[in-house]
């Protein structure tokens, strides 16, 4: 069996067309993409695939010229794959929204990148894409349910295919990726054909997986980490996709496909834990894990009713995971590592590599050729070939971040002795107390991270004399008696203070009635908390109950 450090050497170097159009020509009829369809999978090989993309390139070229941007915005599908792999052979620079995005957060990166198209499949909201690209032309791929001036299939059934097979300069743009805005408007990440061609061969190398791995793809693959880790890699893996129907058959799609790997963001692992936990309590969980046999029979119990059980990597990131939630993870057998990237670096940035076990709270080590230093001030700094160009149209913000080679995170950090690196959270985040003393937000949110009937949370307290935390139920939550839900809060906030230091200590538990989405605009299209939205949110409810501790309700629905 080929190695991955052969893997990779064969990889070295290589054009992502390069590899598409040899693939194209050794693998035309093995399977690609496999779309979930009225419950049955539609395949799609590799071959066909490629005869899509350069029958919708030709259509492309004759409506718009090399250089210009083309906007997509749609849930994941083989039609997304379509549409990236057609721009690329086009000439296009691809510009990806998110299909949770609010209508004004898209309108400003359809004008601030200048797109001239739009690519519209699933959306969370269709007023919202309708509104936003009003005034551009728009083609209609899977799952689009507004009015389109075309129609993918009949695209394909009326262009001949694209005849050329184009190889791009390396400083050549090869994507602009906007960010979801956790502390202001998007920014457009610009990324160059080196940088696909530098870090992924080198992440494949890391993980080492092949034709004979299975991806699943459901988070937005406008989110640079799924677009990386899933599109990207899987073409120079050869390594077939999975797409789900739609979000209610999510987890039976997910069983069905038994991925090899996967990749999710600390909400939905919180999400499964939960669903285990109603299913089996913790306390009888603890008991059985204790006994020999019976311990192997849940492990294999939980692994498949998950359809993890043939999983060999799995991958959390985005935002911080408890540790006691991924420690949950390995006691099932499931070794979940969490991941350290940015768009702005193509989340070239740090993992457990092949073979090692995950150490909870830690990132693990940096990819090949990546080096990661520690400024003074605690900020974690990347150099590597996959950093970007720089923001699009903003030098000033590009200088701000882009220092003596370094890519400045924002994010505060250290390496401890075995090399790894530990997060600690945002520079930006951290407030400092009346009393003068300084607290990390994020340190404090991981301590409640693995309480089943809280959802999202959100520590404040700038200014006041304690820190604050608002916090929304989760739906587990929502279905407990009042007075079980009162009791188990204030026996959890007793529990975590007692294991705090006396300025980090949580003065008062504000529980909301909301739940926070994209579309009120208090996370970001990837479910960051957008602390600054959640505080001017709640700034009269906290000044007017904050001495009320230590747990106020939002409404009087919540606490009857």
């Amino acid at each position: 069996m080929t190695t991955a450090e052969e893997q990779y050497r064969k990889l070295e170097g290589k054009q992502l067309l390069e590899i598409l159009y040899r693939r194209e020509k050794d693998q035309a009829d093995r399977v690609y993409l496999r779309q979930m369809i009225d419950r049955q999978w539609r395949d799609y090989s590799w071959g066909e695939v490629m005869d899509r993309s350069r029958r919708l390139a030709a259509f492309l070229k004759k409506h718009c010229d090399a250089g210009d941007r083309v906007a997509i915005h749609a849930k994941n599908c083989a039609d997304w794959f379509v549409a990236d792999f057609a721009m690329m052979l086009a000439g296009m620079i691809s510009v990806p929204l998110f299909p949770s995005q609010s209508r004004e957060s898209m309108e400003y990166v359809l004008d601030h990148s200048e797109s001239r198209m739009i690519f519209v499949g699933g959306s969370d909201n269709n007023d919202n894409i309708r509104d936003a690209a009003k005034d551009l032309p728009k083609i209609a791929i899977h799952r689009c349910e507004i009015d389109c001036d075309y129609q993918i299939e009949k695209i394909i059934e009326e262009n001949e295919p694209l005849q050329e097979s184009p190889v791009y300069e390396p400083d050549q743009l090869f994507t602009l990726m906007y960010t979801s805005g956790t502390t202001g408007k998007p920014k457009g990440v610009m990324h160059t054909w080196s940088a696909v061609t530098f870090a992924v061969p080198n992440m494949i190398r890391g993980f080492g997986y092949n034709e004979n791995d299975r991806f699943f793809s459901y988070l937005p693959l406008s989110h640079a980490a799924e677009r990386i880790l899933v599109e990207l890699h899987s073409v120079y893996s050869g390594t077939p996709v999975h797409f789900p129907e739609s979000l209610d058959t999510f987890l039976e799609d997910l069983q069905r496909t038994r991925p090899t790997m996967f990749f999710s963001v600390p909400r939905l692992w919180g999400k499964f834990k939960e669903g285990v936990d109603n299913k089996i309590p913790p306390s009888l969980q603890k008991v059985l894990l204790h006994i020999p046999g019976i311990n192997n029979w849940l492990r294999k119990k939980v692994q498949k009713n998950l359809g993890l059980d043939k999983a060999r990597l799995l991958v959390t990131g985005a935002s911080p995971i408890s540790e006691d939630l991924q420690r949950w993870y390995h006691r099932m057998g499931l070794m979940l590592a969490d991941g350290y990237g940015t768009t702005e670096n193509f989340i070239y940035g740090c993992i457990t590599h092949m073979g090692k076990k995950p150490v909870p709270g830690t990132v693990g080590k940096p990819f090949w050729d990546c080096e990661i230093r520690i400024a003074d001030n605690g900020e974690i700094l990347f150099k590597s070939d996959a950093i970007m160009q720089g923001y699009y149209l903003e030098p000033e913000k590009t200088a701000e971040t882009l220092k003596d080679g370094y890519y400045h995170t924002g994010d505060r950090g250290f390496v401890d002795d075995d090399g790894l690196l530990h997060l600690t959270g945002r520079l930006s985040s951290s407030f400092k107390t009346s009393k003068g003393k300084f607290v990390q937000p994020s340190e404090l949110e991981k301590k409640f991270g693995e309480e089943t009937i809280l959802g999202q949370i959100c520590v404040l307290g700038h200014g006041s004399d304690q820190p604050l935390m608002i916090a929304n139920l989760s739906d587990s939550g929502r279905e407990l008696p009042h007075k079980k839900v009162a009791e188990k809060l204030r026996h959890l906030l007793e529990q975590v203070n007692d294991s705090l230091r006396p300025h980090e200590r949580i003065k008062t538990l504000f529980i909301a009635e909301e739940e926070w989405t994209p579309d009120n605009e208090l996370v970001t299209p990837t479910l960051k908390v957008k602390r600054g939205a959640i505080e001017d949110r709640y700034a009269s409810w906290i000044e007017r109950d904050e001495n009320k501790g230590p747990i106020v309700w939002e409404s009087d629905s919540l606490a009857e």
